[in-house]
């Protein structure tokens, strides 16, 4: 294991309020998560402020949206807070979204699959015939 040394610092409440949930949403222990920012924060500067990619897992979706929908948004992420009283963050209300939407095509497409390998099997065992099971095949040739 590598030596390890403390890192104490006063932060504004409201950072170490954003720092905290984060590092709750990532799973990881404080240490944990902090010397992963530290590292990818290092890593990004030494890359010419791009985005390092440090377990190979992550990739960034970024896109912009109408200024009305953003404000949908986020009057919908503090109604959300009210109401559940946790704080409903932007990227965890897009990635459920995401999810669901995935969810729910992927299922649409396995009965999809299920509905054409159902169709297929009723087509084969009502009488209607493919090479393989054509009875002519067997049959030897006619006789002029």
């Amino acid at each position: 294991m590598a030596q390890t040394r403390n890192l104490c610092a006063q932060l504004p409440l409201d950072l170490h309020a954003k720092v905290c949930e984060a590092r709750e949403q990532s799973g990881l222990t404080t240490a944990q998560y902090i010397t992963s920012l530290l590292t990818e924060y290092y890593a990004m500067k030494e890359n010419g402020g791009k985005e390092v990619m440090m377990n190979g897992k992550t990739r960034t979706l970024a896109f912009q949206i109408d200024e009305d929908l953003f404000n949908r948004i986020k009057a919908h992420l503090e109604r959300e807070t009210q109401r559940t009283g946790r704080k409903l963050t932007q990227r965890e209300f897009v990635l459920n979204l995401i999810e669901e939407a995935l969810i729910e095509a992927e299922e649409a497409a396995a009965e999809e699959a299920e509905r054409v390998n159902a169709s297929m099997a009723s087509t084969s065992s009502t009488g209607t015939t493919t090479e393989e099971d054509d009875p002519e095949e067997d049959l030897p040739p006619e006789k002029p």
